[in-house]
């Protein structure tokens, strides 16, 4: 997996094929993995998050962990 940041996008990339993306905008980010905006660090996550979904499934004990930080269990 490869995050790639700049000032106005994210980009998060894994074997090749960009999974998800986050915006930024006048009232935060958004991240199309995440239903609501966020700061920046939570957007971050929010990327790491959609790659670990992919990688290790729901249940992961970091899937769970970030979802309940980013206030959705």
């Amino acid at each position: 997996m490869s995050l790639r940041i700049t000032e106005d996008t994210m980009t998060a990339v894994v074997n090749g094929e960009v999974i998800a993306t986050g915006t930024r905008t006048d009232c935060g980010w958004h991240v199309t993995s995440w239903p609501r905006p966020l700061d920046r660090n939570a957007a971050i996550t929010a990327l790491m998050l959609a790659e670990r979904l992919i990688t290790h499934g729901n249940d992961d004990p970091c899937a769970r962990e970030w979802r309940r930080e980013l206030g959705r269990d």
